[in-house]
């Protein structure tokens, strides 16, 4: 199984009840795919960047969680025709660098991916060799805070 990240945009002005019942079903049709829940974080109210069907806020929530690859299409199926779903975006987390030289060492098929931390964020070795550009030193940075 892989592991995604799931972003929901919901109309700001959905009940909180209808909110938690359409997580619910998203979340249940995550486990009957066979899939696993990982964490389910809600991010609040915030402001769009540009209005979505007259709307100029929406509440977000991030799903992370764990499935076969051919339950997203059921899961984008499901979303798309939501009312209260502005906008959703499935994305696939890929495994750090290190974890999959470490896995590929093993050669065990059944091995688990638990011990890889997805939380942090990783630098390919590409990444690495980049020269990083201190935005403070930029003549820019300080009208883009004004």
């Amino acid at each position: 199984m892989r592991r995604y990240e799931l972003m929901l945009i919901l109309r700001p002005d959905t009940a909180d009840d209808r909110v938690q019942q359409i997580l619910d079903r998203t979340t249940r049709g995550i486990a009957a795919s066979e899939g696993q829940i990982v964490k389910v974080s809600p991010w609040g109210r915030r402001r769009l960047a540009y209005p979505i069907s007259g709307h100029r806020e929406g509440s977000y929530f991030i799903v992370i969680f764990e499935a076969p690859s051919d339950a997203i299409e059921e899961l984008e199926r499901s979303l798309n025709i939501t009312e209260e779903v502005m906008r959703h975006l499935i994305v696939r987390l890929e495994r750090p660098a290190s974890a999959r030289r470490a896995g590929a060492g093993a050669g065990e098929e059944g091995e688990d991916e638990e011990d890889v931390s997805f939380d942090e964020p990783y630098l390919d070795e590409e990444d690495e060799e980049r020269e990083v550009i201190d935005e403070s030193e930029s003549e820019a940075a300080p009208r883009a805070i004004d």
